[in-house]
């Protein structure tokens, strides 16, 4: 299959919206990262979003909509506190998990009577979903397991031969999936952290918001989850990745006894001219966001330097900083080192 790369002119839109209610599987921008959209009402659709990333089927997709109108066929039941954070927070990178509508195909929910809704911020995506007339749902358009494309170079690198198309819209903005809660208990959860924090989240409903232990603990490929980016290890380059939790110096200190060929450190933009071994950066120290719109860049270009060890710096884990923490972590296989340091990150 060609798989040809568009700029996000109406003509082409047009097309897309067209490949996407013919039951075809495309690249398309949103503010996150790039998704790899189909029809969320066609199981044949689902399947070769599966089948193009090689992704496991009990890993739920996440469905996107253009307007709150949509979420009568997409959801069975729309919560209260759902429609007070879409007020707030749609269009934007945050998924609402809801008891899952008919119309939705129970493949893109992994079987599951939930559904995860979200609507993209990214006018591109709400474009096409609007010349469609049909939602899509998308998962991030890398294969299964690799760091998530934030352009469409990566996309193409990846899905090159097995879609026929990805619309261009430039890098995205957050870097990071959507924050996913689940709203389908009294007491919202939050099973995917992202640029949303749960500060946000608590200040516009006025109650507690919890976060899920998935979130920085490996889950078991056994277990059932609600969102996907819990199981199996994600976001991860060829190389090895170890997170050292530590000062600067300390940190030096241990890489430097580890110099082999191939090692590279990751660290924070300030940090690199001090770096003992080569290195690559993912944002700055003190700004989360920089971090997360980063991050995939930094572990994609390690495999672009043929890195085969990677020891990272560990970033903050609350606010933004916990969904940088969350994907670093998965990418290391939940390898973590606690360096003996008089400051602890």
């Amino acid at each position: 299959m060609e798989t040809k790369i568009l700029k996000p002119t109406n003509k082409n839109m047009l097309l897309a919206a067209s490949l996407l209610k013919q039951g075809e599987v495309i690249g398309v921008p949103t503010e996150t990262v790039y998704g790899l959209a189909g029809d969320s009402t066609n199981s044949s659709a689902i399947e070769k979003i599966f089948k193009a990333k090689g992704r496991p089927n009990d890993n739920p997709l996440i469905c996107h909509i253009s307007s709150l109108e949509m979420l009568n066929f997409i959801v069975k039941k729309t919560p209260e506190d759902a429609l007070t954070l879409a007020k707030v927070f749609w269009p934007g990178p945050l998924t609402i998990i809801m008891p899952r509508g008919e119309r939705v195909c129970k493949e893109s929910c992994a079987g599951l009577d939930s559904v995860g809704v979200r609507m993209p911020k990214n006018k591109i995506a709400l474009k096409i979903i609007d010349l469609a007339g049909i939602p899509f749902s998308a998962p991030s358009a890398n294969i299964s397991g690799k760091p998530s494309p934030t352009n469409a170079f990566d996309v193409y690198e990846d899905m090159k031969g097995k879609i026929p198309l990805i619309i261009d819209g430039g890098e995205c903005e957050a870097g990071v999936e959507s924050t996913v809660v689940s709203l389908l208990e009294n007491t919202p959860i939050i099973l995917r952290p992202g640029v949303i924090t749960k500060e946000d989240m608590e200040s516009v409903l006025k109650k507690e918001v919890k976060v899920a232990k998935g979130v920085t603990q490996e889950v078991s490929n056994a277990q059932k989850v609600l969102s996907p980016g819990m199981k199996y290890k994600h976001y991860a380059p060829k190389a090895d990745i170890t997170i050292l939790n530590g000062d600067l110096e300390d940190f030096c200190e241990f890489v430097k006894k580890h110099d082999e060929e191939g090692t590279y450190a990751m660290c924070f933009d300030e940090e690199k001219e001090y770096m003992p071994i080569p290195a690559i950066s993912f944002g700055k120290k003190n700004d989360p966001k920089s971090q997360a719109h980063n991050l995939f860049s930094a572990l994609r270009e390690l495999d672009n330097v043929g890195a085969k060890r990677v020891f990272a710096r560990c970033p903050q884990k609350d606010g933004v900083g916990l969904a940088v923490y969350n994907r670093l972590i998965r990418s290391a296989g939940f390898k973590i080192i606690n360096l003996n340091c008089k400051k602890q990150i």
